[in-house]
């Protein structure tokens, strides 16, 4: 898939399956949308307005309020990619979302996932 196309998806339509992956290993929503709101600054109503809004990933980040500094902490393999390898900002923020989620549904603690 190009990254072109990755861009342009709604976040409204890729949330519920970030969220159903987590809930399938025993994590909750609200933890799906604690790691999301660390990585973008979005608050719960601003992050439910994006989802409501139907925005594009594209625009879900360049709206986002602050990516969080400690984000480039965010290391591994998601999707066969080392994520702090990825030359592309954007792709490499979309990545950095599903790292966290990933890390979630493998049960790690919160507070290492938020790289406190």
């Amino acid at each position: 898939m190009s990254n072109e196309r990755v861009y342009k998806m709604k976040v409204s339509d890729v949330y519920p399956m970030l969220v159903q992956k987590a809930e399938r290993k025993g994590r909750t929503r609200a933890e799906v949308n604690a790691v999301t709101m660390w990585l973008t600054g979005y608050d719960e109503q601003g992050l439910q307005s994006q989802l409501d809004k139907e925005v594009s990933y594209e625009r879900f980040f360049a709206e986002a309020p602050q990516i969080h500094p400690n984000a480039n902490k965010i290391t591994g393999v998601i999707c066969g990619h080392r994520v702090e390898d990825i030359a592309d900002p954007l792709m490499q923020k979309v990545r950095w979302l599903d790292k966290l989620v990933d890390e979630l549904a493998k049960g790690k603690a919160t507070e290492k996932i938020l790289r406190s």
